[in-house]
């Protein structure tokens, strides 16, 4: 079995790992992302677009990954805000990094649609090469369901590319929560583009008394917004989901409950969410002791992801070729010809 990843990241190329608990941390964050902890301290950005290629290259499930940054935050004027020194890549980072690994990656673009050239951003970006495009709407402050976006929707759709909407929590990044939840699709989706709702709408913290509910695998204790999701796949034809970042312990508890949706199965998309990091034995999934510790000890990031994703969704499930239905594309080779 051979998929492509729809969700990976390319780091801001002026990331550095000198804070205080980055110094503590790389060794682990290192291993876990199969590079040298030296080399990712030392030269931080090099080291991780090296480590990544390495990691697809040698995946033993991966064909590609669709790769992508994140703009920076803006004001209504288009004026920078802030723009994040370990999140932010801009498209040009991600294209010249598709460039180097032309087999290995699928640029996206990240274009906010506050800028005053977004459109003719779009045009020139989708020319170079970007296949989809990536918001975080929840990190940028904006509210998708503004009809001053509807330009910009039209000039997606005219492209006719992919645009993946982060629904859920988010961690890594300061956001707006009131930006995060399911109804930001409406807007798009009215808009007739293909839409892919990252997360599954899993994440957010829905029991701040009983906390230890957040990690219940009780269908009763889940997000509201995950079984919106599941009813909205169903009725929007133009609707995907993906299960990026589904192994952290606030998501992972529902794979076996959305193992078990097979009639949204063909709206499903693999995905990683790499380099985010996730758990495989300490977690809130079901699997036994013995299978997390043979997953734990999966050396390539990528493969010990699928792993852990493959005893829920067989190797014959359709979320692993569903992304042929959003990039219109064929699996490609790791020499860059087509199967």
């Amino acid at each position: 079995m051979k998929t492509i990843d729809i969700h990976t990241h390319l780091l801001n190329p002026a990331v550095r790992f000198d804070r205080l608990l980055d110094k503590v941390s790389v060794r682990f964050f290192a291993q876990r992302l199969g590079t040298s902890p030296t080399e990712l301290m030392e030269h931080p950005y090099d080291a991780y677009v090296e480590g990544m290629a390495r990691a697809v290259r040698e995946s033993s499930y991966l064909q590609q990954t669709c790769l992508f940054g994140v703009d920076a935050r803006l004001d209504h004027r288009g004026r920078q805000i802030d723009r994040d020194r370990t999140v932010c890549a801009m498209s040009e980072d991600v294209l010249a990094v598709a460039a180097r690994f032309p087999d290995l990656f699928i640029p996206f673009l990240s274009v906010n649609p506050r800028r005053p050239d977004a459109l003719e951003l779009i045009d020139e970006l989708v020319e170079k090469g970007c296949r989809g495009a990536k918001f975080l709407q929840n990190y940028w402050g904006l509210d998708l369901n503004d009809e001053r976006l509807i330009p910009y929707y039209e000039k997606l759709k005219s492209k006719q590319i992919p645009l993946i909407i982060h629904i859920g929590s988010e961690y890594s990044i300061k956001s707006f929560k009131r930006y995060e939840r399911i109804g930001m699709l409406d807007l798009p989706l009215s808009a007739g583009i293909t839409v892919i709702a990252a997360h599954m709408g899993l994440g957010n913290i829905q029991h701040k008394i009983r906390f230890w509910k957040n990690l219940s695998r009780h269908p009763e204790d889940f997000d509201a917004d995950y079984f919106r999701l599941l009813e909205m796949l169903k009725q929007h034809e133009n609707l995907y989901g993906d299960i990026s970042a589904i192994l952290s312990p606030m998501r992972a508890r529902a794979l076996r409950h959305l193992s078990n949706q097979h009639e949204v199965h063909h709206k499903i998309l693999f995905g990683s969410d790499y380099p985010v990091p996730f758990l495989t034995r300490l977690n809130s999934y079901d699997l036994t002791p013995t299978t997390k510790r043979r997953v734990a000890a999966i050396a390539n990031p990528f493969d010990r992801y699928i792993a852990a994703i493959l005893e829920y969704f067989p190797e014959d499930s359709p979320i692993y070729s569903n992304h042929t239905k959003v990039l219109g594309l064929l699996p490609v080779n790791k020499k860059g010809g087509m199967l």
